[in-house]
Order: structure tokens, then sequence, then C-alpha cells
């Protein structure tokens, strides 16, 4: 059979598709891409057995219907450094020689029978349907990422966390140290439910959503979830589990609040984290009225920093200590250009917002402190 394609939208399928898979597979046949012709739609999947990233691309030509298989590597490489033009694949189904020729050349390659090919997960269950903004999704999915766990410890904290309310929809990542909870008043549900995304399923959507107002489906059962766009279907088991309380450990009451430059603070704590000790990344905040005095040292190697900024505070003096790189992810995930930090006591974890909210968004992100010793 034969099928007529562009190259560069066959390629940029297939980079778009490539994150799905892994280096090492149990399954040898995962080390490809599924091909799948129907009439002149062809549908590409790939999959890690856990995650299944589909996408299609129409094709110019072809004369049969089909599926047959492709090593991921091989293919891509070979459609690498070919300029965009039409490319047709002549693929002789029995003994799997595929032929591709093209403008100013041609190429053999082998590929693989489709049987072996495990069929994707299905829903199981009784299935939620959202229907959810893609920019939504991805703000959503982009500020909780960077806060959830690496370790195994506790699989729950290794994803995030959707929490569907009446009043909004919740995302949530923390690894016990910092925790994010974002809020996003677009979408609203009859009855509380939720899931737990996987870190692999969260990094593919932050790569592959779309800023603007184009729309995504969003199914789910207790075990799936099934994300849809114009451009790509991914589904992926879920984490089991119960995700912590985390409204638990957020400070209601936070009495001293101060409103600083987000930029001048993240170049402010790179400079004095140069001097902090290696090991706690430990940098001390003293706020008194409209300034901030950040500051840091290494006992050990006699080494130490301090810089002050100015900012609005109006509450009594107080000192509190953080781990340096970890404010930084936090700062670094906020997109306005005034932060409000909000305290209550040294003990206590450190509360900082946007000093303005995004309409229909709400964003929290909290910093567990670490003991000063002075």
């Amino acid at each position: 059979m034969k099928i007529k394609v562009s190259s560069a939208a066959l390629f940029s399928r297939l980079t778009s598709i490539n994150r799905v898979l892994n280096s090492k597979n149990s399954l040898p046949i995962l080390d490809c891409y599924l091909f799948e012709i129907v009439g002149k739609t062809m549908s590409i999947t790939a999959s890690d057995s856990e995650s299944t990233l589909v996408t299609t691309v129409e094709l110019n030509d072809a004369d049969q219907d089909a599926r047959f298989c492709i090593k991921a590597k091989t293919i891509q490489d070979s459609l690498k450094e070919i300029s965009d033009q039409p490319i047709t694949l002549d693929v002789n189904l029995d003994t799997m020689e595929i032929r591709g020729e093209y403008q100013n050349g041609k190429f053999n390659i082998v590929g693989e029978h489709a049987d072996e090919y495990p069929t994707p997960h299905q829903m199981d269950g009784e299935a939620q349907r959202f229907e959810i903004r893609q920019s939504a999704l991805l703000s959503g999915i982009t500020h909780s990422l960077f806060a959830t766990a690496d370790d195994e410890i506790r699989p729950v904290m290794t994803g995030v966390f959707f929490d569907f309310t009446p009043e909004c929809l919740i995302f949530v990542g923390t690894d016990g140290r910092k925790l994010v909870r974002n809020k996003d008043f677009s979408i609203k549900c009859e009855t509380q439910t939720g899931f737990i995304l996987p870190k692999k399923p969260a990094n593919i959507l932050k790569a592959l959503l779309q800023k603007g107002d184009a729309m995504a489906t969003l199914e789910f059962s207790d075990k799936m979830a099934v994300i849809t766009t114009s451009e790509f279907t991914l589904t992926c088991r879920l984490i089991d589990g119960r995700y912590p309380n985390y409204n638990s450990v957020i400070p209601q009451n936070n009495p001293f609040k101060a409103t600083i430059d987000r930029a001048a603070l993240v170049s402010t704590l790179k400079r004095v984290l140069v001097f902090s000790s290696q090991s706690s990344a430990q940098i001390k905040l003293a706020f008194k009225k409209n300034l901030l005095t950040v500051s840091g040292q290494d006992v050990d190697f006699s080494t130490s920093a301090e810089e002050r900024l100015i900012c609005e505070y109006d509450s009594p003096s107080i000192n509190i200590g953080f781990k340096g790189t970890l404010l930084l992810d936090i700062l670094g995930n906020l997109d306005s250009n005034e932060i409000v930090v909000e305290l209550a006591d040294p003990g206590r974890a450190g509360i900082i917002k946007p000093a303005e909210q995004k309409e229909g968004e709400e964003i929290l992100m909290l910093l567990m402190p670490m003991m000063l010793n002075d």
C-alpha cells in the first residue's frame, strides 16, 4: 500500500507525541509508533503502557486502509533532514519493507506488524466529562507541577491534584515543604470530585496545550483520564490514593503582609544564596517598616551576605527563615510584577501570592519555614 503525506506535517506530529515514549520499555513494540490509515486520515500512536498519546495527520493520498508499526527513532531520523515536501511511503504489509521516496532521494527501512501493539486502556466505570479552555488547564498545571514531590515515599504527592468543587476547579501540588493552590472559577462541579494526574502526563500536557481560547475535553473515572484537543488525545492511568487535606496546612490568619517587587527579590536571593550554606541554602528575611533585609551565611566557610530592599510593610518587625532555593522556585512560577508575602510568626508557613490576581483565577503558594539560629 502507498500513502503520500507532507514530510514536515508528519515530522511535526511525530515530534509532538515522542514525549510519551520511554528510553527503555518492557515491551519492545513500545519502541515503535503505531500508524493506522483510514481513508485519507492517518492516526499515529505512542505509548509507554501507562500513558498513550494519539495524533492525526491528513494524507495527500492513500490507496487502502492499513495498520503497521515503525521504530520511533528510525522514522524520525529518516525525516529529520528532509525539507518540507510530499513524501511517499510504500509499505509492503507482508514483509514490512517500507520504501520512502521524495523529490531528490529515497530510503528503505523495515517496519513491524501492528498485531503486537497493545490495545489502549479503556475508560473504566462511570466517567465525568468537562469542557475546559486549554489555557486554563495549562495555567493550572504549569503553576502547580513544580511543587509536586519527586520521591515515591508518598505516591499521591508526586502528581497534580484536580479538585472539582461547586465553586471552582482547584489545582494542587505539594511535596510537604512547598504547596501551590490554584483556583480556576470558570470550571464548577455540582458535587465534589477529583483525581491525581501523574507527573509525566502532566509534563506532556504542559508541552502540548495551547495558550489561546481553544477548548479541551477532560474525561475521568476512578483509574483513567482522557484529555482530547483538536491536535491530540492523551489517555493515562491516574494515581490511586487519597490526596492529603491541603487546606488544613494553609494558615488562615496572617496579620503581617509585605508587598515586594518580584524581580528585585529574585535578583537579591540569587546574589545572597552564593554566600549561604550550600547544604541548607537557608535565607533569612527580616521585615521592618517598608524595608526587607535578605541575608545568608555559611558558618563553616565564614562567608555571609546581606541586601536591603524597599517594600510596602507596616506591621511589627518579624524575622523568618526559608530555604532560598525553594523560595526562588516559587517566585519563578509566579507571573506578577509584585508579590504579597503573608506571615503569622517565624514557626508557621509563609503565604506568597501575586499582588494582582488574574481574572477568574486565584493563586496561593505556601513555603514552610526553617528555624533560625539567631
